[in-house]
């Protein structure tokens, strides 16, 4: 398990800062979150989840959660950026009330996205499939948080 502060410890550390509300930016990270969803339900219509596009789908997933999260931050006058940004996105899910085990998941999955563009990670269709399972549980309770 990779350890992931406390949201108010990104704040603390000025990585997460209080802002002005940004309803704009919020509905526009809505928006991409939903485009990419439609076209990631498109997709897997067409091409089964396998290793070789594993990885595909999984920063598919981990784009259309952080979006919403990252919308939700703008409606509650939190921005973030610099180093550990996407530490302090993922660890709002916290804050948010979601499970610990499903915090974990999408720390794994930055972690993952990561390697896979800085890196050279390569992800297995088991994998793919667990972050598509947990991106459809997630993404109805964000969507819901957001209204």
């Amino acid at each position: 398990m990779i350890y992931l502060k406390p949201f108010e410890e990104f704040v603390r550390e000025g990585i997460a800062k209080k802002s002005m509300i940004n309803k704009s930016r919020a509905d526009n990270l809505v928006l991409e979150s939903e485009r990419k969803r439609r076209n990631l339900k498109k997709n897997l219509e067409k091409i089964k989840v396998e290793d070789e596009n594993a990885n595909d789908y999984v920063e598919d997933c981990y784009d259309i959660l952080m979006n919403l999260v990252r919308a939700k931050l703008f409606l509650n006058g939190y921005s973030t950026g610099g180093l550990g940004a996407h530490e302090a996105e993922v660890s709002y899910l916290r804050v948010l009330g979601f499970s610990e085990e499903d915090v974990q998941f999408v720390n794994q999955m930055r972690y993952f996205r990561n390697g896979i563009l800085y890196y050279g990670t390569r992800l297995d269709k088991e994998y793919a499939e667990k972050a598509l399972k947990l991106t459809e549980k997630i993404y109805f309770k964000l969507k819901e948080i957001l209204k």
